[in-house]
């Protein structure tokens, strides 16, 4: 159904569960299952990232993971234990030296800063590479990675999960068809009490585990948290801030680190609205979630969920009477449900809240069955560049406590 086809479709409905008709059909995913062989993978850094990557994996069928590397020995036997009968290496060179053509693709999942000379490596080789977010630690580096993936011609996936997940697409498609109608205001946080140090066993380990927290890679809580959840608004909305202003500090993990553990950043919009997110490693309340609100609904993303919360003056279109609804104090939502149709008339609407898997095993699995088929991935290398840039800029404007114009040639592959 095309965009057209969605707004036509929510204007003129008013039978029971009718709108749910847009919805992403979870069944119709792509997939890679019924290949005649799995599709041989490699994972190069088997850090926490990479070991979550590791579990997904293990959940898609027609994947094979035949080889995992990591620098530090505890991680790589960590991995390897996730990953039974893979060859171990470690050294990157030496694992797409050693075996060529039988790795077809290749998933990133080292240090951001360590990104630059393993993507470009894989892609030199010839495999398809899916790299976490964001790309890099520098806007120079991100360029190269999206530069060289534009050239190599092989399929090359961002880790930015809000565009492969079916229930932020659900959600969008009641936003692009005018459900929220005149957009006033965007929030959005990442709390989660946890330290960001990791013990290390070995002290020659220290600075490698804690890389986060070194001022001169770690692009902090806006980098390598607000990242994700900024270009859930980029891909939302179309476009792209054109200012950022931060602040931040060191609050509550007072152990002599730098990088701030609490921050708050505004990111303004070309038509003057405002993004404000904030995230600490202090606290947990609500958790990670996105909010768009406009003169007749507002939509709430918490990445497994989505609700839309209608104003009393938004028009009726029918198929609200028989949605699922939760009441979160004084406000009821709307929950917004993959499949709902079908649930429906089976009587398990209720079933169908939530989705089956994370947001990452639905990004793996995009990248997965474009490069199985020399496929477009839900987002790219410009997707990429353009969040990892904002990204950048939004710690920038963190560590410097002030406002950061956004240059738009920032955003275009070198």
């Amino acid at each position: 159904m095309t965009p057209s086809d969605r707004r036509q479709f929510l204007a003129q409905a008013t039978g029971a569960l009718a709108a749910f008709a847009i919805h992403p059909d979870l069944a119709a995913r792509p997939s890679l299952a019924g290949r005649d062989e799995p599709l041989p993978v490699a994972l190069i850094g088997a850090g926490r990232q990479g070991r979550a990557i590791l579990s997904e994996l293990q959940k898609l069928d027609g994947v094979s993971v035949v080889a995992v590397c990591d620098v530090l020995a505890g991680r790589l036997r960590s991995g390897l234990r996730r990953a039974q009968g893979a060859r171990g290496y470690d050294d990157h060179e030496k694992l797409l030296a050693e075996l060529g053509d039988a790795v077809d693709s290749v998933i990133v999942a080292t240090p951001t800063h360590l990104h630059r000379k393993v993507v470009t490596d894989a892609l030199e080789a010839g495999k398809n590479v899916y790299c976490e977010a964001p790309l890099a630690h520098t806007v120079e580096d991100a360029r190269a990675i999206a530069a060289a993936a534009r050239a190599s011609g092989r399929v090359f996936a961002t880790g930015l999960q809000g565009r492969s997940n079916p229930v932020y697409q659900l959600a969008r498609s009641f936003y692009r068809s005018g459900s929220v109608r005149d957009l006033a205001s965007m929030r959005a946080q990442d709390f989660k009490k946890q330290s960001w140090r990791t013990p290390a066993s070995n002290p020659a380990d220290e600075a490698a585990l804690n890389w986060r927290l070194d001022p001169a890679l770690s692009l902090g809580l806006p980098g390598e948290l607000g990242t994700q959840q900024f270009d859930v608004f980029h891909y939302y909305r179309g476009e792209y801030p054109v200012s950022v202003r931060g602040r931040g500090g060191v609050f509550v993990h007072r152990d002599g680190r730098e990088v701030a553990d609490t921050a708050s950043v505004e990111l303004t919009f070309a038509d003057g609205t405002s993004l404000f997110w904030e995230a600490s490693l202090g606290n947990s309340y609500q958790g990670r979630y996105e909010l768009l609100s406009g003169s007749m609904a507002a939509i709430k993303l918490a990445w497994s969920h989505a609700w839309m919360f209608k104003e009393a003056d938004a028009p009726t279109q029918g198929w609200e009477v028989y949605a699922n609804r939760q009441t979160f104090h004084n406000d009821e939502g709307i929950t917004l449900i993959a499949d709902a149709t079908q649930l429906a008339s089976q009587g398990k609407l209720k079933e169908g809240v939530g989705l089956p898997h994370s947001s990452l095993y639905y990004a793996l699995e995009d990248f997965l069955a474009a490069a199985g088929a020399g496929g477009t991935p839900a987002c790219g290398a410009a997707e990429g560049l353009r969040a990892t840039v904002v990204g950048i800029l939004a710690q920038q404007a963190v560590t410097s406590g002030g406002e950061l114009a956004i240059d738009p040639e920032a955003f275009e592959i070198g």
